[in-house]
């Protein structure tokens, strides 16, 4: 049985993500950072139908 001198891998910048085995980190995409900062139409309407229903709840207490 070989068994490796590192246990994690160097290359990978986060300590979790240097703990993961091969094998989960295969099935990881590589999305740049830009693409997770923009704002789609469903973020905005997610956005609205949450502040609309949160709106309405509290209006039914208070009346």
């Amino acid at each position: 049985m070989r068994r490796n001198l590192v246990l994690t891998d160097e290359s990978a910048r986060h300590w979790f993500r240097a703990m993961l085995p091969p094998h989960v980190k295969r099935d990881l995409l590589s999305i740049p950072a830009e693409d997770l900062w923009r704002l789609t139409l469903s973020d905005v309407r997610g956005f609205a139908s949450v502040y609309v229903a949160a709106t309405a709840a509290i209006l039914v207490f208070i009346v």
